[in-house]
This record gives structure tokens, sequence and C-alpha cells, in this order.
């Protein structure tokens, strides 16, 4: 058994990691999905979005052939819709939440349609948005993820000039570097942050880390206002003997490298195994399969209907191959000249719920050995509780403590996302980012700042948080282009 690279020849790699979800071949395909929308009033589709895009009137503009109405229509809610309609977990929102499911039938593909509405402005930087003048005010984003990003692209349309500091040397945070690579590509995710900050007013600083290249005392001083978007990054450990040994990595690591340094400059054991059974433990199990590795064992310490995938996703990981373990929990790592040969698990069993609500795992005092060459950790990530500890930071276990309008205990800073969460999906970033937005133009703005309604006052300038939610799907409202 060994780790090594380029195990595939460049044509395999392709093919495997092509687009998982492709997009529709012809118009015409298009349209006879987006024509079996029923355009229910009050959408349960649109309710079960975060970011509250309304699904019926951007399918309905497609049916129209108003293909820049509908995408403004998605942008205005939700500035990564071409992203999120590649990566959300659509099965438990808008598609989980179609009404044609109640009938036994398959929901309309929002996905796909919102991926159809989307990629032309994105490839092509359609200009659906004008920046009002600048006010003078200056905003600093630290972190160029969903969250940062929807923060920024909402105060420059506000005409708020921006400065967002990111620590990698490209910007879409999560999008860019901790997503299975078949589900978006590593130039989709570039195009996309090209489009965003197409509108102008939005600098990004790349290679700028909060606590070594910039401080929070430094934005303060320098800037109007400051949103914190720094996400967690940091992997839960398992605190097993055997975990320094060669052959232990974490997912986080494993994704972010197939994301940076390509398919095949990525090395994979012939046996690997991965911990953990959240999308993150999916996505590392998948592409190890994917780049070569001839067995991948997912093991998990519940059983699976406490799993934290969506079924969708752990369907991928069966089609592809995997093994699955349940009931199993990591004991230790096992090795000869310090590389790992084989994971020692403690057979579970369910007992009562624990702090989660989930039943908890109980050793039997039986154990079971799988051989490995490579073990993949994907057990969770925790926030970056030493750095807002060491700035002052209120917080609980590392997650920053905001108030509802995303405030934090310093003077001028906000917070949103999952560094505010602990990790949620990609369009709660998104929206968290648009809400942020609008509490710093409350604070930035005397006119929004006093008197009755300020808050919906400052709403108003993202009505995408809203956007129709009330009204007839078939209004056609903003962006008819």
């Amino acid at each position: 058994m060994s780790i090594s690279n380029n195990r595939l020849p460049a044509e395999e790699f392709e093919k495997n990691f092509s687009d998982i979800h492709p997009p529709f071949e012809t118009k015409e395909a298009a349209l006879v999905e987006a024509n079996r929308c029923l355009f229910c009033y009050d959408a349960p589709c649109t309710k079960s979005c975060p970011t509250g895009i309304n699904v019926p009137k951007f399918i309905k503009q497609i049916t129209t052939d108003n293909i820049k109405g509908s995408a403004t229509t998605i942008f205005l809610s939700n500035i990564f819709g071409g992203g999120c309609s590649r990566v959300c977990p659509v099965e438990k929102l808008c598609e989980g939440a179609c009404v044609f499911n109640l009938m036994h039938e398959q929901p309309i593909a929002i996905a796909k349609l919102q991926r159809y509405s989307t990629e032309d402005a994105i490839e092509d930087k359609w200009k659906l948005f004008e920046r009002k003048p600048s006010t003078g005010k200056k905003v600093a984003v630290v972190g160029a993820g969903p969250a940062g990003l929807s923060c920024a692209h909402v105060l420059s349309r506000e005409g708020i000039d921006i400065t967002v500091f990111e620590k990698e040397s490209k910007g879409g945070g999560l999008m860019t570097y901790g997503i299975a690579a078949y589900k978006v590509t590593p130039e989709f995710c570039n195009d996309e942050v090209d489009f965003i900050t197409s509108l102008g007013g939005i600098e990004i600083k790349y290679n700028h880390e909060l606590g070594k290249d910039i401080s929070l005392e430094q934005l303060q001083q320098q800037y109007d206002a400051v949103f914190l978007g720094i996400g967690v990054g940091l992997a839960n450990q398992l605190n097993i003997p055997g975990e320094d040994l060669a052959g232990v990595e974490d997912a986080i690591d494993f994704i972010y490298h197939i994301r940076d340094k390509g398919y095949s400059n990525v090395p994979v054991g012939d046996r690997v195994i991965v911990i953990g059974m959240g999308m993150t433990a999916i996505d590392a199990a998948t592409q190890a399969k994917r780049l070569g590795a001839k067995e991948v064992t997912m093991v998990y310490r519940r059983s699976e209907s406490e799993k934290g995938c969506t079924q969708v996703e752990l369907d991928i990981a069966r089609l592809d191959g995997c093994k699955i373990v349940w009931l199993a929990a990591p004991k230790e790592i096992v090795g000869n000249d310090g590389k790992l040969t084989a994971l020692v698990c403690d057979v579970m069993k369910l007992g009562a719920p624990d702090y989660s609500g989930k039943p908890a795992p109980i050793p039997t005092g039986d154990t079971i050995t799988i051989e490995a060459d490579m073990v993949i950790k994907a057990t969770g990530q925790k926030p970056f509780e030493d750095l807002v500890s060491y700035y002052g930071l209120e917080n609980k276990k590392g997650k920053i403590l905001s108030k509802e309008n995303h405030a934090t205990n310093l003077s001028k800073i906000f917070a949103g996302g999952d560094c505010v969460n602990g990790g949620k999906e990609v369009v709660d970033a998104v929206q968290a980012g648009k809400e942020a937005a609008a509490a710093i133009i409350q604070h930035l703005t005397p006119a929004f700042s006093k008197g009755e309604g300020a808050e919906q006052n400052a709403m108003s300038v993202i009505t995408a948080s809203t956007v129709d939610r009330d009204s007839s799907p078939l209004s056609f409202g903003e962006g008819q282009g």
C-alpha cells in the first residue's frame, strides 16, 4: 500500500471531475422545465430559501425569454446565485419544499433553472446593477467569501467604498477552496468573484491575513465600519493515539490541495478511510475515489439515520463505490515506521440523546480494525477562538457573539456567516452578509439611524431579503430587461 499522486491519465481526471450536475443542453429544454412550474402564490420554495429568492418570478421570466430580468431577480436576493445553483443542498431547501413533492412527482429543477438564468450573466459580466455615487464612506470587509462579498456588494451598490482583505490568493472562500471540484470549478469561482466586483467600488487585497498582515485596531481607525466574514477553518482533532502518523490528513487540507494544486498533484492512498458523515466527509471520500484510490471506506460513529449529509450526497458516495461502516468510532491509528497501517474503531451502540439532540454513541466493548494507508479526518471545523479572543471580541468557544443587527461588542465591528453561526450553508452566509450590510448602512447614514422605521429604511436598500415575498409571483417588477 502506498500514497502517491498522478494515479490516472489526464483525460480520466477530467472525466472524474466533470460537472456532476450539467446544465440544460438547449434553451428548449429549459423552457419545458420552466413551464412545469405552477407559479405558486406565497410559494414554499421561496420561503425555504435563506436568501428569499422569488423562485416563481425568476422561472416565469424564463418562460417569457426575459433572462436578464430572471438573472436580476436572482442576484437581488443572492449575488452568489450562480454558485449556489451548483452547491446548495436544494433537496432540503427550495426543491425539497416544491409542491410537486406532495403529488409524488419530481420537483421543479429549480437549481438547474437558476444556473440557466445566471450562467451568461456571470461569464459575460452583465451590468445588472448601477452603483450610486460615492458617499465618501469607507468600509473594510475581512474575508472574500460568500458572507464578505455579499456584504461588500450591497454596500457598494449604495455608494460606499469597500476594501476587502483576504488571506488567500483568490476570492470566493469556501466556494473556491472547500467544495468538491466536480460541483463547482475553480475557473467558475474566479468568474463569479470577477462578476461580483465588476460593479465597481470593491477592492480586494489578497494575501492579507487578520492578525498577521493587518490588525483589527488598524481597520477600526482607518474605516467607518468593519465587517468580519472570516468563516471557520481549524479542523477538529480526534485526540487519539497515532493521529500524528504520516498519512493522516485533515479533510479541509485535502480538498484545499485538490482545488489549489490540481488533480494530478494531490497524493492519495490505495486504501483510504474518511472519518465523518457530513458534506465535507462526502466531498473528501468521493474525490479520493476519483483521484484513483482503490478503496475508500467512510466511518461514522452513529447510524445512517443520524448522518449529517443529505441522502443525495450519500448516494453520490455510494455510486462512486465508497464503502460505509456505521456505528464505528475511531479509537487508535496504528502504524509502522511512522506510517499508518490501520484504523482501530470501537463498535458503538446508540443511547439516549446527548447535547446535540442525536442519540449518543456508546462503546460496546468490541473493536474492529480496518487496514489503510491514508486517513482523512472530516469531523467538523472549529472557529478561530484564539484570534477573536485576542481582539476582545465576545465569543462562545470561538463563535463571535453578535446582536440581531450583526453588531459585535466592539465599536464599528460587525460580523456574520460561519464565524458567527459555526458553519452552515453558503446561502446562509450570503444572507448574513446582506443583513450585516443593512445594519452598517443604518450605522453610517443618519437618515436611517434616527426616527421610526429606521431598520425598515435600512433594509429597503437590500430589497432582496424580502423581495416580492408577499406579492404575486407573476409581477415582473425590477429587471425586466
